[in-house]
């Protein structure tokens, strides 16, 4: 039986974790390590890459800065998230402002230093990625369009810092990028949707409050098709081995989204689309080894 003190304390725990989204950053180290075993450097043994530290060190650089981001987010965010997301904000409420802060600086200081084992031009990438994020929650949030495509591009960065390191500039490698940058700018637009609220009262100037959402649903419609020309390319111009299945399972997850997201009204509706463009991008994440099920065990071996 676990005594109120350390109640709170598990709870405090969950709150910086739900703070952070621990489970979000966990994707993307998996991501990252994932994308440099079978896409950026598929000719480097399994195990040089498993145990290359300075990749090591630049995924948690990237892990640092990111958690650092979504603190720093949910601090500008506080009041806006409380009317939208009423139960996390009061769980996320159980560490202070204060906290967050040190937490935010404590987190960005240390990723910084882990990126100077690496070389001065990873420390100058993670100090304008860090810069990146504040300017963002800042300023650049409550512009219309600049604001969700700004967030998404941040949220790609920690690939491009694996990428930048490998030097993969393989025509491949771009065309992935396109579909995971069309799949993130989507799902910023629907969380626009979503928080119309909170939005509205904090005076935020979001696609759908400016423009309507008729002209947002419209606008994410043609993200849909466009994103159906990375698709293509990557089922018939490039070898993907087995992950051919998940684009063909994305196709259809996206013709669903589409038939749904022009029946969506209410805050509900915009939760499951966001959950559906959530799990196509999981799965990508899980499907990259499908590129060659064969390599594991050969790489393992060589």
């Amino acid at each position: 039986m676990l005594s109120r003190k350390n109640k709170l304390i598990l709870l405090k725990l969950l709150s910086l974790f739900s703070i952070v989204r621990g489970y979000n950053i966990l994707v993307i180290v998996s991501a990252q390590y994932l994308a440099a075993i079978f896409i950026l450097a598929p000719h480097i043994r399994l195990k040089d890459i498993v145990l290359d530290t300075y990749l090591f060190v630049i995924v948690l650089a990237s892990a640092g800065v990111i958690a650092a981001g979504y603190i720093i987010n949910n601090f500008y965010d506080r009041e806006k998230d409380l009317i939208n997301r009423p139960q996390k904000t009061m769980l996320d409420r159980l560490v202070s402002q204060q906290t967050k802060l040190t937490g935010y600086f404590v987190l960005n200081f240390l990723s910084v230093i882990l990126a100077s084992y690496v070389s001065f031009r990873a420390v100058m990438f993670f100090s304008l990625y860090v810069f990146g994020i504040w300017f963002y929650s800042h300023k650049l949030k409550k512009i219309p369009f600049v604001g969700n495509f700004v967030a998404s591009t941040l949220s790609i960065t920690p690939f491009f810092a694996v990428f930048i390191y490998y030097k993969n500039f393989d025509e491949v490698v771009f065309v992935h990028a396109t579909f995971l940058f069309l799949m993130l700018v989507m799902r910023e637009m629907i969380k626009d949707l979503g928080n119309l609220r909170g939005d509205f009262a904090q005076n935020y100037k979001t696609i759908p409050i400016m423009y309507g959402e008729s002209t947002s649903k419209k606008m994410i419609s043609l993200l849909v098709i466009a994103s159906g020309i990375p698709i293509y390319f990557l089922l018939f111009k490039y070898e993907i081995g087995h992950m051919y299945l998940y684009f063909y399972f994305s196709l259809f997850l996206l013709v669903m989204f589409l038939i749904a997201l022009w029946t969506s009204s209410k805050r509900e509706h915009y939760i499951v689309l966001h959950t559906i463009l959530k799990l196509i991008i999981l799965l990508g994440v899980c499907s990259i080894v499908l590129i060659d099920v064969n390599m594991i065990l050969d790489r393992i071996l060589w």
